[in-house]
């Protein structure tokens, strides 16, 4: 089963399609219907999936974090291929970056390495979804981080030198970063509307309804500060794999979905055979 799109949309898209290489075919996108590649050659091709969304649902995801399924992806270095004038876009871009750093600084400790950061940050966008229990690599996360981690140091560090709540030693690779209940309340207010949201729900008694602030105020005084964001953001994101997972299953259909899981699967057990047990390393 696939969606309807509009003519004058499928026009659009198969314009956008036309501008890439011949050797790769495009599959399905999410939600907009199934446009695949005339033209391509023969032989072996590389499939690419890939989604559309609208400027305004990006920037939404962007600034507020409603789903994180597309601001959970840009938290890692992408390769941009064509970025519009768009003032607000551009600062959408930034306000996700830096939502991803001062998430981040909620659930480590006082003094972490960049590292420790990056895989917090690249870990954001997989923490709550249920496809990391089964169907992929449990190493993902590590795998992208120490496979890019000078793209993330480009990608983060203007946004480190200039925040105010940490100390950043680019050369030693190490940060500290304000832990009192001040810095925390700071760093609480500062996240995207709908985890402070979450946070909120998980924290204020039913009918209880207090403010966000004092709410947020009271997290910022808990020992489990980082815990319980990390709840929050797990929950956004439960809810957001959920939702995309039934979405592919509508638009690729039943057999594509299957056979994607499998390779997913199949990517996973390679990933366990992988990793050397314990009689291995001692």
């Amino acid at each position: 089963m696939t969606l309807p799109a509009l003519h004058n949309t499928g026009v659009l898209y198969r314009r956008i399609l036309a501008q890439f290489p011949q050797d790769i075919s495009l599959a399905f996108a999410y939600g907009s219907g199934v446009f695949k590649q005339h033209g391509t050659s023969q032989g072996q091709m590389e499939i690419i999936k890939y989604g559309v969304i609208s400027t305004e649902s990006l920037i939404d995801d962007l600034m507020h974090w409603k789903t994180m399924y597309v601001a959970g992806r840009l938290h890692k270095p992408v390769k941009m291929l064509v970025q519009g004038e768009n003032g607000k876009l551009r600062a959408a871009l930034v306000a996700n970056l830096k939502s991803a750093v001062t998430a981040s600084f909620l659930m480590l400790p006082e003094s972490f390495t960049e590292e420790d950061l990056f895989l917090q940050i690249a870990g954001l966008s997989y923490a709550g979804d249920f496809r990391m229990v089964i169907g992929e690599d449990k190493s993902k996360v590590a795998n992208i981080v120490e496979d890019n981690i000078q793209h993330f140091r480009i990608l983060y560090s203007n946004i480190l030198r200039d925040c105010p709540q940490v100390v950043y030693k680019p050369h030693q690779g190490k940060l500290e970063v304000d832990k009192s209940p001040e810095g925390q309340f700071t760093q609480l207010m500062a996240l995207p509307r709908t985890l402070q949201q979450r946070i909120t729900k998980l924290v204020d008694p039913p009918g209880k309804n207090r403010d966000v602030e004092e709410i947020l105020l009271q997290v910022a005084q808990d020992p489990d500060c980082g815990a319980v964001v990390h709840q929050g953001v797990s929950s956004i994101v439960k809810s957001s794999s959920i939702t995309q997972s039934i979405k592919g299953i509508a638009t690729a259909g039943l057999w594509k979905t299957a056979s994607y899981s499998s390779k997913k699967l199949l990517k996973m057990w390679k990933g366990w055979r992988r990793k050397p047990s314990v009689s291995q390393m001692s």
